[in-house]
């Protein structure tokens, strides 16, 4: 191993002891109160040390955060990959989704942060190009699904897949955000609960999307029971 190899993979080394500590504090404190002094005392590194393997405070959440990205990846490439037909797919999709929410709690907080505007001025070209690799890499596996689907005929080719990627994505996470903090306000005010409320809406919009020829495929794999 030459030299210069040896010293990339030191500083790569470094990088991941860094983020460790940093998810640490992360998952302890939201984005606002933690410190990059924290995560640098969690790192045992000076503050100045830390800057040189990441520009920001909000790079180094960033970095974070793809790790839970790339985690959600790793959970829905093989669905993709498998030989299950689109429409089982698309369930498995959606039941991997909420399984995540459930066992991945802190990272999927941590995705919705991206919302605040101040978030992205301070984040590097670098890292946000990273990011966005990342995310384009998943959203190709539900877009080429949806694609798929339409050539097959069990998904309505009149739609756009990229807008119903967006639709079924944006729906599905909206109600897993609520649940995550209101669940128990719900059950006690109105008697509703969340988790059937999106089973009920995914259903609505699955339905929607879909032929008759789809349509006829779920309704036997959801009295089966194979979702």
């Amino acid at each position: 191993m030459g030299i210069n190899e040896r010293k990339e993979r030191e500083r790569e080394h470094r990088k991941e002891e860094i983020l460790d500590a940093a998810q640490r504090v992360f998952f302890e404190k939201e984005f606002t109160a933690a410190t990059v002094d924290e995560i640098a005392e969690a790192a045992e590194l000076s503050k100045g040390t830390l800057y040189l393997y990441y520009k920001s405070k909000e790079d180094i959440y960033l970095a974070v955060m793809m790790r839970g990205m790339e985690k959600l990846y790793e959970k829905l490439e093989p669905i993709s990959a498998s030989g299950s037909t689109t429409i089982q797919k698309l369930l498995n999709f959606c039941e991997c989704y909420k399984e995540y929410f459930r066992s991945d709690r802190r990272y999927f907080r941590m995705f919705h942060f991206l919302q605040a505007p101040h978030f992205h001025k301070q984040v590097s070209d670098e890292m946000n190009e990273s990011c966005s690799q990342l995310s384009r890499k998943i959203w190709s596996l539900v877009v080429g699904l949806l694609k798929s689907g339409m050539e097959e005929g069990v998904f309505r080719s009149d739609l756009n897949p990229f807008e119903v990627a967006i639709i079924l994505w944006s729906s599905i996470t909206a109600l897993l955000l609520r649940a995550d903090t209101e669940i128990e306000a719900w059950k006690e005010r109105l008697n509703i609960d969340l988790e059937n409320v999106l089973d009920v809406s995914n259903d609505l919009l699955f339905n929607a999307i879909m032929t008759d020829k789809g349509r006829s495929e779920y309704n036997i794999l959801i009295k089966a029971g194979q979702h």
